[in-house]
């Protein structure tokens, strides 16, 4: 086998190396490095990882891991001076300043003793940042080869970060400034259906209202070392009376928010529903899933996973319009709607290729405001800009989609599982169209996705309030 270039490594031996020589190796701090060396060492000192703890400390600002400028050191007498066949026997460095992120260091390794006995090198080593200011020096032994070796360069496999604590706290901070909201919890009788919002309360999104059987409530609380010190617990017998009282607290006493906890979907949609009782507004309501996706550059939302189970065109209508409604409300502008399909051809026989055509030609004529439609597409066109490109699909929303409208329940619901247990999305889910936010979540949703939603609601809740504000 032919290697050329740098496509192969190899050493220099023992004899190869006089006192003196010396290797270079420059690299810069990234972010990804630090979650590595956090990753992969267990160190997950806040020093590293939580900007709010390192703003307060010494540095004012995260900083890397010391031993990560000693693993340059590895790499250099590792993979070129001395390179393969080197083996470490001992280390000993001084670190003398922080390495921030966006910092360039310059690692020396200088051979300063050879010992012929036992085919061991001293070097001494040092590393300066991009001013020249020095960071770390000290010495490392090894012992060297003492036989030429060179081998195809093995790279290593790519790797990408997911990092859900980031994308948790970046989701939190589309309220940052805004006041709590009064939540009514439907029925928290559940581990992570108390904690969701009591966590939300913490954070300051919610102040919530526990509404279900006050026996049981306590009783989780308890078992699962909760606290529900300030937290007023409003004392009904069972799931449809919370689902009742929820809604009316709602409807007549001003509450901003509505939150499902342990009882059925079912349950605390015929509350909402109710002609008489309900929350209903003028539009069809609708359910959206918010997806953080590692793979994908920005939030990407979802409709309808959870309310409306084979949608008619004008109910998709409503249900189109309520998803750009909120990807406003969150900042996007002109969000980018794909229509789903199987197929970017309309063909009589897939009544969702009809569907997406027709709802496009609804948004030519004003009937749907506020965002840029396209489809029929399939999934791959509508988030793959190489898949668009491929097909030839000339269109700003082909491979850049902010909104996914699938063509019933069952595809929607199968998009966001995938995007949840495949591809590791952090979800947050709410109601819209009813005369509050609902947050509405599975059974098997953490604290963490649970707390997102208040989040999306507290939004929502104080973006309706100030357009109904008087001026």
């Amino acid at each position: 086998m032919n290697h050329s270039g740098d496509s192969f490594i190899q050493n220099r031996t023992f004899d190869e190396i006089e006192v003196g020589d010396s290797a270079q190796l420059t690299r810069t701090l990234r972010t990804a490095d630090i979650q590595l060396f956090a990753a992969i060492s267990g160190d997950i000192n806040p020093t590293h990882l939580d900007p709010e703890f390192a703003q307060s400390g010494q540095f004012r600002d995260i900083v890397g891991h010391s031993l990560w400028g000693g693993t340059l050191v590895s790499a250099i007498l590792g993979t070129e001076f001395p390179g393969p066949g080197t083996v470490y026997v001992s280390q000993n460095f001084n670190f003398w300043r922080p390495v921030t992120v966006g910092d360039t260091l310059t690692i020396s390794v200088t051979c300063s003793e050879k010992h012929e006995h036992n085919h061991h090198l001293v070097f001494a080593c040092k590393a300066v940042n991009q001013s020249g200011v020095k960071v770390m020096d000290g010495s490392a032994e090894v012992a060297a080869p003492t036989q030429r070796i060179r081998r195809p360069k093995v790279l290593p496999p790519e790797i990408k970060i997911a990092d859900r604590e980031e994308r948790f706290r970046r989701l939190l901070s589309l309220t940052d400034g805004l006041p709590p909201i009064r939540i009514a919890v439907a029925s928290p009788c559940d581990a992570e259906s108390l904690r969701g919002p009591l966590q939300a309360a913490v954070t300051g999104l919610v102040t919530p209202l526990l509404v279900g059987p006050d026996r049981r409530i306590r009783a989780v609380a308890e078992e699962q070392m909760l606290d529900l010190n300030g937290i007023r617990i409003i004392n009904v017998p069972d799931d449809r009376a919370a689902a009742e009282a929820s809604v009316a607290l709602c409807r007549d006493e001003g509450v901003g928010a509505l939150m499902k906890g342990s009882l059925s979907t079912r349950e605390l949609m015929r509350a909402v529903l109710s002609k008489s009782a309900g929350l209903r507004g003028a539009r069809r309501i609708s359910h959206v899933s918010i997806a953080s996706v590692p793979a994908y550059p920005k939030l990407l939302l979802v409709t309808d996973a959870a309310i409306n189970i084979a949608p008619t065109l004008e109910e998709k209508a409503d249900i189109v319009q309520n998803a750009i409604d909120l990807a406003r409300i969150m900042g996007v502008v002109d969000p980018r709607v794909a229509l789903l399909a199987a197929t970017e051809a309309i063909n009589p026989k897939m009544p969702a290729t009809q569907d997406a055509a027709a709802l496009c030609d609804m948004a030519a004529r004003g009937r749907i405001q506020g965002g840029l439609l396209a489809g029929p597409l399939s999934f791959d066109k509508a988030v793959s800009p190489r898949a668009a490109n491929i097909k030839d699909i000339r269109s700003p929303v082909a491979g850049n989609a902010d909104i996914l409208v699938a063509p019933d329940i069952e595809a929607a619901n199968i998009t966001i599982g995938q995007l949840e247990y495949l591809a590791d999305a952090l979800m947050a889910g709410i109601v819209l169209g009813a005369r509050v936010p609902i947050v509405l979540t599975t059974r098997a949703d953490t604290a963490q996705t649970r707390t997102v939603s208040c989040a999306i609601a507290q939004l929502i809740h104080h973006h309706n309030s100030k357009e109904t504000r008087p001026t």
